[in-house]
């Protein structure tokens, strides 16, 4: 590669890694002098990179074009692009089109990066995914009414497979669990409601445009990890716990359950599950003293669990 390309390479990098550029600053990273600057600046205008000059002639800043640009990344910004398309969630569509980007990116990666890459991927083989056929264009149509603050009217189909017709004030959409969700202002039931993003068939044209309301305690992520930590499981419980909900709160894990506190030395955890025995074994994680009361299912498999260990120190 010639010094020019090298250059030019080297100057594209640095534009897209932030907003704006002194002309001087450039030359001093690039060990040239400001009027080499200038001519590389006319050849990236050339080749069709949309920089403009700031400042008079004294400052440079890489716009949007028609059209994307190569990006040039290091290293480490290389690592955390694949393992975000590695790892990202949200159905078919998503899914299929991060592979497609995975892909490309693994035809152009350096030796050195691709023996890194491959011994990561293998190992985050193993995390769940989700099959639920999300369509990116549905999510983004809904990112933006929600950016835009207008009322959304949709079809929607519940995990039971019942179907109805809703119309919200849409909020955020969030990212957990391996589904995408919006939560909404349901005005309806005049309460947030969570809506799994891939049972939402949005309706066009949305509504009119409303005023954002404050959100829930602790903010919208924090209502919808609360909603599915317990709520959305077969299995509930409500256990009291002998230690402060601030001792706790390092141990709860995401969708795990949620920690009431009561006084400085108990607390109520709000914990479901898929089972009794899922229940009993969150709950017993904690390493702590507690007190579970009901449901009857969970009180024999915390009895049995008890039994089970009991035993297994007298053969």
């Amino acid at each position: 590669m010639s010094d020019t390309a090298a250059r030019l390479l080297t100057l594209l990098s640095l534009l897209q890694s932030r907003p704006d550029w002194a002309g001087p600053e450039l030359a001093d990273r690039l060990n040239v002098n400001v009027r080499t600057v200038r001519r590389d600046m006319d050849r990236l205008r050339e080749l069709g990179y949309p920089v403009h000059s700031t400042r008079g002639s004294a400052g440079y800043t890489l716009g949007a074009g028609t059209a994307l640009p190569p990006l040039l990344l290091d290293d480490e910004e290389t690592v955390a692009v694949a393992i975000g398309l590695r790892t990202v969630s949200g159905g078919a569509g998503i899914a299929e089109a991060a592979l497609r980007a995975l892909t490309k990116l693994n035809q152009v990666l350096p030796a050195r990066l691709r023996h890194r890459l491959e011994v990561l991927h293998h190992a985050m083989d193993r995390v769940d995914r989700t099959d639920s056929p999300l369509d990116p264009d549905t999510l983004l149509a809904i990112s933006e009414t929600t950016h835009r603050h207008e009322r959304l009217r949709f079809d929607y189909t519940d995990n039971q497979g019942r179907e109805s017709i809703r119309d919200v004030e849409p909020h955020a959409v969030i990212n957990l669990f391996q589904h995408w969700y919006l939560v909404a202002w349901d005005g309806a039931q005049q309460d947030w409601r969570s809506f799994r993003i891939d049972r939402i068939r949005p309706r066009i044209p949305t509504g009119p445009r409303f005023t954002p309301r404050t959100p829930p305690e602790g903010g919208f992520a924090a209502y919808l990890n609360a909603r599915m930590s317990a709520g959305a499981w077969p299995w509930q419980a409500t256990v009291l716990v002998h230690r402060s909900a601030t001792e706790l709160a390092a141990r709860i894990w995401p969708g795990m359950g949620v920690l009431e506190a009561i006084d400085d030395t108990s607390c109520l955890l709000h914990v479901g599950g898929d089972s009794p025995v899922s229940l009993s074994w969150m709950i017993t994680s904690l390493d702590t003293d507690f007190t579970v009361t009901g449901p009857p299912e969970l009180v024999e498999q915390v009895k049995t669990l008890a039994y089970r260990c009991l035993a297994a120190l007298h053969p």
